[in-house]
């Protein structure tokens, strides 16, 4: 997940709850793509994933993990309206880099070089009210918990994880979860963390789930170097699926 102009980690979970509670079994999720080192996306079509572009553009992404089975990549197509953050942004107070952050289309698509017919693709959400709804996040890299915040040495690669947070807000680009304690928290009340850039946030639709964001980013206050991540009260942003469907479907057509 970003903050500054960088990656992120998986689900931070509630202090209160057992670890054990929020795992699953990658099988559970097909549509959960691993990329190379850390991140994630998601299988939209047979040949496409959706993920967040600072998670493809900080490495060559050649292949992808998808059920297990690691998957040839033919293209990375970054949405024209991505802006990585310039480093002068990322020290000193947070407020600069937010307003950067809030303006840039942190999305892009992947293209398999063979269909993924082994896998029954994810729905795209495009309708316009998440806001109030429960959403589904899934992740799998470092975690800790709302009290304590993320641990300092969980790798941003580990066990999956599944939790669910309410969206607060629904806007141009973003969809917003904020991170409740007890007694708000739904019972597997979560955070997407360092290492979960690009996972899926789902929402239930006539009993189905949708996909109608990926993880993209958190919301700092302060002095950069003294924010901490992944505590209660905290705010987490993910691209608005529904905003850019559109784009994603002319450039699937296209390419």
């Amino acid at each position: 997940m970003l903050l500054v102009a960088s990656t992120s980690n998986p689900i931070v979970i509630r202090h209160d709850v057992a670890d054990a509670e929020y795992r699953v079994n990658v099988a559970e999720f097909p549509t959960l793509a691993l990329l190379p080192g850390e991140g994630h996306g998601v299988l939209i079509s047979k040949q496409w994933l959706v993920t967040a572009a600072h998670a493809a553009v900080w490495r060559p992404v050649h292949k992808v993990t998808l059920l297990g089975v690691s998957r040839r990549v033919a293209k990375v197509i970054v949405h024209p309206g991505y802006k990585a953050a310039p480093k002068e942004l990322q020290s000193g107070d947070a407020a600069p880099l937010m307003k950067f952050m809030s303006a840039s289309d942190d999305i892009a698509l992947i293209k398999l070089e063979q269909p993924a017919n082994d896998v029954r693709p994810a729905t795209l959400y495009r309708g316009a009210d998440e806001v109030g709804k429960i959403a589904e996040i899934v992740g799998g890299g470092a975690t800790g918990n709302g009290l304590a915040g993320e641990y300092a040495d969980s790798p941003h690669r580990s066990e999956l994880r599944r939790a669910y947070g309410r969206i607060i807000t629904a806007d141009e680009r973003w969809l917003a979860i904020r991170f409740d304690a007890p007694p708000q928290a739904v019972a597997l009340e979560g955070m997407p963390a360092d290492g979960d850039s690009g996972a899926p946030i789902f929402i239930e639709v006539n009993r189905r789930w949708q996909l109608a964001g990926v993880v993209s980013h958190k919301l700092a206050t302060g002095k950069l170097s003294d924010f901490r991540c992944c505590r209660y009260g905290q705010v987490t942003y993910q691209v608005r699926i529904s905003r850019y469907a559109d784009w994603i479907d002319s450039t699937v057509t296209k390419y």
